[in-house]
């Protein structure tokens, strides 16, 4: 199986970080604002929409406060059914580090390749929202 990696150091606390992984308004705050959660519990889901173009739903698999977030695609795209999102947090000299894995892919495809550059982008964008309040979400 292969995964994609990044890591990210934010100037920020890990509450901070861990609030915009597992709240809906932080999620619509860098991933993309069409983002609809219920409640945030292992076990419940998270819708993701991307316009008319993609739709996610995601399960969330794993919270551990202030150090992990994990979630397992069910609806999407087909290549992305059944991959794992993992968000390690750690606090380091009043930062926080981000080790991001997207794993559980069958293929290393273009659209691998460019889900690597995708998640890129919107890993900064989280990076933004949590050190100055504004990102970079996917807009209509």
């Amino acid at each position: 199986m292969e995964e994609l990696k990044h890591l990210v150091v934010v100037d920020a606390p890990v509450r901070t970080v861990y609030r915009a992984l597992t709240e809906q308004a932080g999620l619509a705050s860098w991933w993309t604002e069409q983002t609809g959660v219920q409640e945030v519990a292992v076990g419940s889901t998270i819708d993701f929409r991307f316009g008319d173009r993609y739709f996610n739903k995601m399960r969330i698999v794993a919270l551990e406060r202030d150090a992990r977030v994990e979630w397992e695609c069910l609806e999407g795209d087909e290549q992305w059914l059944g991959t794992t999102f993992l968000f390690q947090l750690a606090e380091q000299d009043d930062q926080t580090v981000v080790r991001f894995t997207h794993g559980n892919w069958r293929y290393a495809t273009d659209f691998f390749a460019t889900c690597n550059y995708h998640w890129g982008f919107y890993l900064r964008s989280l990076k933004l929202f949590c050190e100055t309040g504004t990102g970079e979400p996917f807009t209509e």
